[in-house]
């Protein structure tokens, strides 16, 4: 409708300065609405950039909580504990091979023992037969037999449980050299995997975090912008406030002329005081569409700079995205792969360690129990050792007859005393059997559990970081579109010069049109009009209105005399200028 008004105005159109003042309300309806709407969509994108950089903080703590865990003790640890298995089973086969040793040299005096064991028997058997004819040795004999066949069965057993023990070794040595020929080919593989894939997920997350850091720079910068923007916006405001002030100085023109002051003038000074008055909103308007000219200009200008920022945040942000997505996957399924063969070798640690643990605990079980027998047995080659003194002492009081006998028993107490002989080398050997059996259970602690959970724990890490990542980014997303669509429809709300500019303009030529080219002498009324002047100029709230006022009314004696309004300190530029506009 305005601008219908407003295509060709003529000064017969405004002869009165009500209808130059309706022009000029719909003018500042106008500037206030499109300011007003402006400053509400300026003011909701600075709150969706405030998400932006919020979102841009939970990506950056991602990346933070991404790279502790890439590079943290956890997968170092777990990857140097990897590349350590080959020394690991190196070490274990050489004390399982040093605990075969420690047992093949107990058998061989087990094997003695039992040969001892065997010629007591049959001499065992000689005394019975050589002493049939005689009553008192016939149960003495088959005494002593039945002694002898119960060392034997202890000393059997003894063998036994070394034979078990040596299978046992065997076994574990058999796997664990297989185990061991495999780490050679795959452990350092699987360990230069892990550390490669930790490396590229690392690099890949400080290269998001670079273009993190791009975008919340951009981000910032638009932030400071829309700040800048919102506070020189306040030319709309001032715009306004110079609207009405034409508006106050036309209504006051014409309360003056229809009151009792204005009656006392004659038909020619008031068509001079209204010649004035005119000119002087005339310049009022002019010198008002010159500011908001350049002002808003900076204000577009500043708006469509938003569009190029918002170009390359949404670039970032897809790169950002697209970088996460397929690559970020990629990533993790080869560091997932890699963590499955680690795993698998893992799983054949584990088996090697617990038979090494099963044989470690069957040795040290296995010499608690040849501790007993060998006790069993020294026992019994006590009781040989006496019941063939006692046999030699009851030979002696028969004479020829128990000689026979007496040989045969003596040989009874020579070959017993050997068993203590191997006995005590066997006791002497037990100790070594034991610590042999220790050297094997710190390898198997060295390669499993912890190993694995490490392993899990490190996998676990980096998926909790990715899917943390991947929500972040869809996040950032989000609040980069939507900031886009809110700067465009900034960018259309606040083009003021598309219709604003050429409103004020028009407002500006009707008004100077009104006044007309010459501006009448109206020194002989300063009296008359002094209480208008003052009123006039009482509603002016910057310094410039009132400069432009007195180069057209100068200030009569009564207006100098009276307070001036409080004058603000000297204007230096443009920004000085709307910091002294009062709001």
């Amino acid at each position: 409708m305005l601008a219908h008004t407003l295509v060709s105005p003529t000064a017969a159109a405004y002869t009165s300065g009500r209808d130059i003042g309706r022009t000029l309300e719909s003018a500042r309806s106008r500037v206030e609405e499109r300011f007003l709407e402006g400053g509400t969509v300026l003011l909701s994108v600075m709150d969706v950039l405030n998400r932006l950089l919020n979102s841009l903080e939970g990506v950056t703590a991602a990346l933070d909580n991404g790279e502790q865990s890439d590079t943290g003790a956890d997968l170092r640890a777990t990857v140097e504990s990897l590349t350590a298995l080959p020394v690991t089973e190196e070490n274990r086969q050489q004390a399982l091979v040093s605990l075969a040793q420690t047992g093949r040299d107990l058998r061989k005096y087990v094997s003695d023992m039992q040969e001892t064991m065997r010629y007591l028997r049959t001499f065992a058997v000689t005394v019975k037969i050589t002493g049939a004819g005689l009553a008192e040795f016939a149960g003495f004999a088959q005494e002593i037999l039945e002694r002898i066949y119960s060392g034997t069965d202890e000393v059997n057993r003894f063998a036994a449980h070394l034979d078990s023990l040596d299978k046992e070794v065997k076994l574990a040595a058999a796997f664990g050299a297989s185990v061991s020929k495999g780490y050679a080919d795959t452990v350092p593989a699987v360990a230069a995997a892990l550390r490669d894939d930790a490396a590229k997920i690392a690099e890949h997350r400080k290269h998001l975090g670079v273009v993190a850091r791009e975008v919340g720079a951009i981000a910032r910068g638009v932030q400071s912008k829309v700040a800048s923007t919102l506070s020189a916006l306040q030319i709309g405001d001032i715009t306004r406030q110079r609207i009405e002030h034409v508006q106050a100085t036309l209504s006051l023109l014409e309360e003056f002329l229809t009151g009792e002051e204005g009656a006392k003038l004659d038909a020619g000074a008031r068509k001079r005081l209204q010649n004035v008055i005119h000119h002087l909103t005339a310049a009022q308007m002019s010198d008002m569409c010159v500011n908001f000219q350049r002002e808003s200009e900076n204000v577009v200008t500043t708006i469509a700079s938003f569009d190029h920022d918002m170009r390359e945040i949404l670039k970032l942000r897809d790169q950002m995205s697209g970088a996460s997505g397929e690559s970020g996957g990629n990533f993790m399924r080869a560091l997932e792969s890699s963590v499955s063969a680690a795993h698998e070798i893992v799983r054949q640690v584990d088996t090697a360690s617990r038979q090494a643990d099963q044989v470690s605990q069957s040795t040290i079980g296995t010499a608690a129990k040849l501790s007993e027998a060998i006790a069993n047995i020294r026992a019994v080659k006590t009781d040989i050792h006496y019941m063939a003194l006692n046999t030699n002492l009851r030979c002696s009081r028969l004479g020829e007859e128990g000689r026979s006998i007496n040989v045969v028993t003596a040989e009874l107490r020579i070959f017993a005393g050997k068993l203590d002989e191997s006995a005590d080398a066997i006791v002497t050997g037990l100790p070594a059997l034991e610590a042999a059996a220790g050297r094997v259970t710190p390898a198997m602690d060295a390669g499993t559990g912890g190993l694995g959970e490490g392993l899990t724990s490190a996998v676990g890490n980096i998926r909790s970081a990715a899917d943390m990542m991947e929500k972040e980014l869809k996040v950032l997303a989000e609040n980069g579109r939507e900031v886009a669509t809110k700067i465009g429809l900034l960018i259309g709300k606040l083009d003021f010069q598309r219709d604003l500019g050429e409103v004020f303009a028009r407002c500006a030529d009707v008004l100077d049109e009104a006044a007309g080219t010459e501006v009448a002498d109206i020194s002989d009324l300063a009296e008359a009009i002094a209480s208008l002047d003052r009123k006039i100029f009482k509603h002016y709230t910057m310094v410039q209105e009132r400069n432009i006022h007195r180069d057209i009314i100068p200030a009569c004696a009564e207006s100098a005399a009276a307070p001036a309004p409080a004058e603000p300190a000297k204007i230096e530029n443009d920004e000085d200028l709307f910091a002294d506009a009062l709001f």
